[in-house]
């Protein structure tokens, strides 16, 4: 007779041997059958050691890309066999701390009538409060390490990051850390909280995060928080705990416990480390940069700082935004970070010029388009429903309309700047037209017209008339442009594309012709066009 469904649920604890309880240590010896969620845990060997007979689920995390769609499986399956008996179902860690996989667990089988028994272990956080010598009663964050750009620490707060795993990842998570510590804040690393033999301890500046080469799946870090624009640790990195308000923030970088590090899959979230269950919300004050800003044109500062006026920033401004388009071409994520960080400069700078002349300052700046963005969003942040993106769009240009109302333009192009660039502000242009339904049906007709324009150039052009040429060029290039809008196309973005990789092919020609050992110039366009086929069959391979 088959025995009665039940699952167990039992922790592994943070790594070491010693951190499993007796009671799970009795059920992993006893129990019929033992589900892993994971065999990447320094455990797991040992468990081979002494016997214990388990199966992984690790297959389902190469065979998913979704990590709920990860958790849910791993769930159906636990239930699936607890059906047919006894099941023991062990995760790293403690079950009920950060485990996604254990909530779906116990919500499936109360609704199937499933017993279920849970058996308690050591989490990561005991280890690594061991470690640091550290109380978390003054309270504690915990937060997801591969998602700072939705909830970032606060610095005022102790806190855990978890999903750090790797020199990669530490370098993502200090740019982020960056924006609300200072460079030199005290840090200590710690590895292997409490797995003898595995722990490290290292006190280094925020900035050098990413230099320890030892940095793995096993690594933690402590920041003291930040306390009146000072840390919390003494000149020496020495932990003070003796304040109430001095509670550490703490970041746990804790994934991956025995896995390739530099594999960065699904597979990044197994080890048990958590999320951030705080609804607290969080912001990036802006308030460093302006001061910066007040004091590089305040008395004693910058002579060319304080030179300047909003007009002689323009070309700047340009600048930044081109740059920040650049790194996002090239997919160079810290590049891009530290172009907008320029941009962003641009924005407090001419923000600070008006200040100065008592018109606005950064807060009306961040608050005139939070309240926009709250307005123009009423299917968010108010009853509107909208069936997709074209309905919030529609939405998007009536609210524009009504917000105009009073003031209307003189014509519905007249709202295109003028110092666009021309392809851009050819597409825009004709977005405005196109929204009052002066448009073509589909691209077919945009790319008959581009056909048109291209024969009337061709006419022209035997006319030898250049003013006659220069306007019908212009035609034939507005008409591309349309033919590009209504084909999903950014003309601007699909320009500068071709421009990157003509510039990668002729320099593949310089390349080749360098090595000839002769000028550029002295070969023919047949020997110049084989290379320029070469550097196109070098892109495909």
């Amino acid at each position: 007779m088959p025995s009665q469904p039940k699952i167990t649920v039992a922790g592994l604890g943070p790594g070491a041997p010693g951190g499993i309880t007796l009671g799970t240590w009795e059920s992993l010896k006893s129990s019929p059958r033992v589900l892993l969620r994971t065999g990447i845990h320094p455990v797991v060997d040992w468990l081979r050691q002494e016997g214990v007979a388990f199966s992984t689920f690790d297959y389902i995390y190469e065979a998913e890309s979704d990590f709920q769609r990860v958790y849910a499986r791993i769930a159906e399956e636990v239930l699936s066999e607890a059906r047919t008996g006894e099941v023991l179902y062990a995760v790293p860690g403690h079950p009920l701390v950060a485990e996604e996989s254990v909530r779906l667990v116990i919500e499936m089988a109360e609704s199937a009538g499933i017993n279920i028994e849970i058996l308690p272990a050591l989490s990561f956080l005991d280890s690594l409060f061991l470690s640091l010598r550290i109380d978390p009663g003054p309270g504690l964050q915990l937060v997801d390490g591969l998602r700072l750009d939705q909830k970032p620490p606060l610095p005022g707060r102790p806190a855990v990051i978890t999903q750090v795993y790797s020199r990669l990842v530490a370098s993502d998570i200090k740019i982020s850390l960056l924006d609300i510590y200072p460079p030199e804040h005290r840090v200590t690393i710690v590895r292997g909280a409490g797995i003898p033999g595995e722990e490290r301890v290292e006190t280094i500046s925020l900035f050098e995060l990413d230099r320890l080469a030892w940095v793995d799946h096993l690594t933690s870090l402590y920041v003291p928080e930040l306390t009146g624009g000072n840390s919390a640790a003494g000149l020496d990195g020495s932990i003070d705990n003796s304040k109430e308000t001095g509670a550490p923030v703490v970041i746990q970088v804790y994934e991956n416990e025995g896995a390739d590090p530099a594999a960065e899959s699904v597979s990044d979230e197994r080890t048990g480390a958590g999320r951030d269950s705080s609804d607290q919300p969080c912001s990036f004050p802006l308030d460093p940069l302006v001061d910066i800003l007040a004091r590089l044109r305040g008395e004693g500062g910058c002579p060319w700082d304080r030179e300047q006026d909003q007009r002689s920033l323009r070309p700047y401004l340009i600048e930044e935004t081109y740059e920040v388009l650049e790194a996002i071409s090239e997919g160079d994520r810290y590049k891009i970070c530290e172009e907008l960080g320029d941009l962003l400069l641009q924005i407090v700078f001419h923000a600070q010029i008006a200040a100065e002349n008592q018109n606005f300052d950064m807060n009306d700046v961040v608050a005139g388009i939070s309240e926009k963005m709250i307005r123009r969003h009423p299917h968010v942040f108010g009853s509107v429903n909208v069936k997709d993106s074209s309905e919030v769009l529609l939405n998007w240009e009536k609210i524009k309309t009504e917000e105009r109302a009073g003031n209307k333009p003189e014509s519905l192009l007249s709202g295109v700047p003028q110092c666009f660039p021309a392809l851009m502000r050819a597409a825009k242009l004709q977005e405005k037209a196109a929204g009052v339904g002066f448009d073509w049906p589909d691209f077919r007709g945009a790319l008959e017209k581009a056909r048109e324009e291209m024969s009337e150039l061709e006419a022209v052009i035997k006319t030898g008339d250049q003013v006659r040429i220069e306007d019908e060029l212009g035609d034939l290039l507005f008409s591309v442009v349309n033919l590009a809008r209504l084909l999903g196309v950014e003309p601007e973005t699909a320009l500068t594309g071709t421009s990157v990789k003509f510039t990668r092919r002729f320099n593949h020609v310089e390349k080749m012709a360098g090595l000839s050992g002769r000028k550029l110039s002295s070969f023919s366009l047949s020997e110049l066009d084989k290379w320029w086929e070469d550097a196109k069959k070098l892109e495909k391979i």
